[in-house]
């Protein structure tokens, strides 16, 4: 499991690196880090000026970017009732039903199909209740 090096070591290491106390591997070796991290903070330091831990970049970047929600609105403006999967087909992205189903939670747009029949019927469900202790026990035969 991989931990998160902090800040204090981060500046650590560049400061021996920018020092020049060794080579990118022997930093890496002295503060037992991997020489990929070495080579991450500088990169990190060189692009953004920053040292501090980016996770809310990690993981897998996402499929469904600003233009698809743009194309979602089009799409759902000129016919509402698409299903999840003809969207999906639509955009021509790979990715799951769900993600297309946060996306359009995240734009405020619900997605909820109604059966055809009316919204609020009202109609028993079953056939009238049966009354107390009818069938449920079984007939005794005594000699009388």
């Amino acid at each position: 499991m991989r931990k998160t090096i902090s800040l204090d070591l981060r500046e650590r290491i560049l400061a021996a690196y920018d020092q020049k106390e060794g080579n990118r591997e022997e930093v890496a070796r002295r503060f037992r880090v991997s020489l990929g991290m070495v080579k991450k903070l500088l990169q990190q330091r060189r692009f953004t000026g920053d040292l501090r831990p980016r996770h809310r970049f990690s993981g897998p970047k996402p499929k469904l970017v600003m233009s698809h929600q743009q194309q979602l609105r089009q799409m759902l403006a000129r016919k509402p009732d698409l299903t999840l999967e003809q969207m999906r087909q639509a955009l021509a992205v790979r990715c799951t039903l769900q993600a297309i189903y946060y996306l359009l939670e995240r734009m405020g747009l619900t997605y909820k199909k109604r059966l055809s029949g009316p919204a609020n019927r009202t109609a028993p469900t079953s056939a009238r209740p049966a009354a107390a202790g009818s069938g449920s026990k079984r007939l005794s035969i005594r000699p009388a």
